[in-house]
């Protein structure tokens, strides 16, 4: 018979006791059926068929004769590419001359390093900080916010979304016919509060881009809005091809609440495709499917062609972890290059911006220290655990842990400013602003941006 041992997905075939299997359920010869969290299965025979066949992925074994209809079914086959995924249409240009091997900054010598910090200190003298006092609200999350169920660290989110959703009221980017597209939305806590906060406009859609499955997602439970999670890397993300947005134009938005390093070059870039052809990069990195391939695909999910392309309204971004990003996909090179900067000082700047939520640490990131900071550990625990951490005893006696700190925050903000020019060339006014305070989140820069004719 069959038993029921340990967890609920487990279930056991029991033998008699001449070693023979008794009568099973649905499966002949099946002695024991085990389906696991991930949906994989795998099936043991020590009697029956002498033959055996196994799938390609994980953990699937059945009968030979059996196996090309299992395949057509299987939870873990590969599936087809969706119409909007384009490989690397938002990755930017790799270099022609690639540079050698990144040098540990503990390496460089103290005469070396003064001249790197002297540099850093040069080109961002002339640079406008964040905005202050730039920490807003929203009516729709202060009964959140006063709720005494929410411990601190619960807390601390709900204060930094509910300052993004000040700043997209103030901004005039809360109404109908939006599309809310939430980049590294992870549960998809932020646009569940964009949804309450718009739920008597009309012609309302989300968009949540991941780029794999999340637990505990909170969209589920929408009803009236358009909830849609493209599982998605950024980099291949095509927004004009997403067959919800071809059906009826929106307005685009762009949010996103820390989003890490390069998936904000990423991001930029995409709703960029979307909004207009590239400014100033060349024709080769808008990469377009064949038309009558695009055409059939779109045409048989019942949509067609849009005769115009998306325009994004505006981009709210909580920007995050300065230390991921990487040099082929920075928007902002060519701002590098005109202050006499490249890819070697880029490397060296990317990593010291660490120093300004770190300090100089010789232990690794702990949760302990992440929940403390109130950065979310669940979705920047690998970021985290990447974080350079820097020993070198000339670094220690040549700058104080403040002096680091601010040098980090030049790093920051000179890598920012690298996407503000980005976004100028390409008919956006963007700014930057302190949206919360240090101690509810030390990653607390907000980057927001209009189109110039945006009134």
């Amino acid at each position: 018979e069959w038993s029921h041992r340990g967890p609920p997905w487990i279930w056991v075939h029991v033998r008699n006791q001449a070693g023979v299997p008794p009568r099973t359920r649905c499966l002949a010869d099946v002695v024991t059926l085990c389906r696991g969290r991930r949906g994989s299965v795998r099936w043991l025979f020590p009697w029956g068929r002498d033959s055996v066949g196994s799938t390609p992925w994980r953990g699937s074994t059945v009968y030979e004769d059996q196996l090309q209809k299992h395949l057509k079914k299987c939870n873990s086959r590969e599936k087809p590419l969706p119409v909007y995924h384009i490989q690397n249409v938002n990755a930017g240009t790799p270099e022609e001359d690639v540079c050698e091997d990144q040098v540990p900054i503990s390496s460089l010598s103290r005469e070396d390093l003064q001249k790197l910090i002297e540099k850093l200190r040069r080109v961002t003298s002339g640079l406008e900080p964040p905005l202050p006092d730039k920490k807003l609200c929203h009516q729709v999350l202060q009964g959140a916010l006063c709720d005494p169920v929410n411990g601190e660290s619960a807390s601390k989110h709900l204060k930094q979304q509910a300052s993004i959703l000040g700043h997209l009221e103030s901004l005039g980017l809360l109404g109908g016919s939006r599309c809310y597209v939430e980049f590294g939305a992870g549960r998809g806590k932020l646009s569940h509060w964009v949804d309450i906060a718009t739920q008597d406009a009309e012609n309302v859609l989300f968009l949540l881009v991941e780029r794999a499955s999340t637990r505990f997602k909170v969209d589920g439970k929408q009803r009236k809005s358009t909830f849609e999670r493209l599982h998605i890397d950024i980099q291949h993300l095509c927004l004009d091809h997403v067959p919800s947005l071809v059906q009826k134009q929106r307005s685009v938005i762009g949010i996103g609440k820390h989003l890490c390093g390069a998936g904000t070059d990423l991001a930029l870039r995409c709703l960029m495709q979307a909004s207009s052809p590239m400014v100033g990069e060349p024709d080769c990195k808008r990469p377009r499917m064949d038309p009558a391939l695009e055409s059939s695909d779109l045409t048989h999910k019942g949509n067609s062609v849009p005769d115009e392309q998306n325009k994004v309204a505006g981009i709210v971004i909580a920007l995050c972890c300065h230390h991921r990003c990487d040099w082929q996909h920075y928007v902002g090179k060519e701002f590098f290059r005109n202050l006499g900067l490249g890819q070697r000082e880029f490397n060296f700047f990317q990593r010291m911006s660490s120093w300004a939520t770190c300090g100089l640490r010789k232990l690794p990131v702990t949760s302990h220290v992440e929940n403390e900071s109130g950065t979310d550990f669940e979705e920047h625990n690998e970021a985290a655990q990447k974080i350079p951490v820097c020993n070198s005893e000339a670094i220690q006696r040549l700058l104080t842990v403040e002096e680091r700190e601010n040098l980090g925050h030049l790093c920051k903000l000179l890598i920012d400013h690298g996407r503000l020019d980005y976004l100028k060339k390409m008919g956006f006014k963007p700014t930057l602003q302190y949206y919360t305070d240090p101690e509810v989140s030390l990653e607390n820069i907000l980057l927001t941006a209009l189109p110039q004719q945006h009134k």
